[in-house]
């Protein structure tokens, strides 16, 4: 997840990696109804991009929205 300040835009992206379209797709919806539900709780003036990885295959929209909440509290840390 990128977060820059800006319009209150979102984007969501799923590469190749993640599988095939149907796959990708999918990965696309739930990080967007991920975000719906993540997104009022930053306020506006926060543009996001959220890039899909191979792990989000299985996942749930649930199991995104605590990793976002996470993320953006700031417990967790990546390298």
């Amino acid at each position: 997840m990128f977060l820059a300040s800006g319009t209150g835009a979102a984007a969501f992206v799923a590469g190749r990696k993640v599988g095939n379209a149907v796959t990708r797709n999918r990965a696309r919806r739930i990080l967007r109804a991920a975000w719906l539900e993540v997104a009022p709780g930053i306020g506006n003036g926060h543009d996001a991009v959220l890039v899909a990885r191979e792990a989000i295959r299985g996942a749930k929209t649930q199991d995104l929205v605590a990793e976002m909440t996470q993320l953006l509290r700031g417990e967790i840390t990546h390298p």
